[in-house]
């Protein structure tokens, strides 16, 4: 038998020690949770990330999902939660008892894990640190804000009203994770085209309705 080469091991020992990636992690929850799953605070404790970015986008991923019912409603609030967090500036993410006692089954986490490679595994090889300023501790209040809004519209009881928005929370987090300016400001004008989209039509719904009822 042929002896294996120093570079050989050396590069096999690199990729044995490379760090983990956010996708790569949650596909590894996904395979070692059990059929009950895990509660968001276990998710949280597992992903062993203080930054807000990460919380987010875990729970961006089934809102980018289309036609994934139940498990963007469970994370709703929680994102909601967090992003007003970052609005009012703290420095670490936290969720309230009742919000982390939520609770993401196996399937629905393998879910997220497929969904999220699929639609969002290319943002593992165009996102780099740039642009950092916009990443910064004031940046982030505004950013928060803008999340805040994206997240509430996931709310909003119309069909595919979580997909938009949980691509510009999933981007815009991933984003702030990884310092990359670019992909912050993508992913808010996404969402705020979204958000100006539903107001629009809110609008011109009402619009509608009044002229219908007075007969102009």
């Amino acid at each position: 038998m042929t002896p294996s080469s120093p570079v050989s091991a050396a590069a096999t020992g690199a990729a044995d020690t490379a760090p983990r990636t956010l996708l790569q992690t949650i596909e590894d929850l996904a395979d070692a949770a059990p059929e009950e799953g895990f509660s968001l605070r276990e998710i949280f404790d597992r992903l062993d990330e203080s930054a807000f970015g990460a919380g987010l986008f875990l729970l961006a991923l089934p809102c980018c999902i289309p036609f994934l019912y139940g498990v963007p409603q469970i994370v709703a609030l929680p994102m909601l939660a967090l992003a007003f967090q970052m609005l009012i500036g703290r420095e670490e993410p936290w969720l309230p008892a009742k919000l982390g006692a939520r609770k993401i089954d196996k399937k629905g986490l393998t879910q997220m894990a497929r969904g999220g490679r699929k639609w969002l595994g290319w943002i593992e090889a165009i996102i780099r640190p740039r642009l950092s300023f916009i990443t910064g501790p004031v940046s982030e209040r505004v950013i928060g804000a803008l999340l805040f809004c994206f997240c509430a519209s996931i709310l909003v009881p119309l069909p595919a009203t979580n997909t938009v928005p949980g691509f510009a929370v999933a981007v815009t987090a991933f984003g702030l994770m990884q310092k990359d300016g670019l992909a912050v400001i993508g992913g808010c004008i996404v969402g705020t085209a979204w958000i100006g989209a539903l107001v629009l039509g809110a609008l011109t719904g009402i619009g509608l309705v009044v002229s219908a009822a007075t007969g102009s």
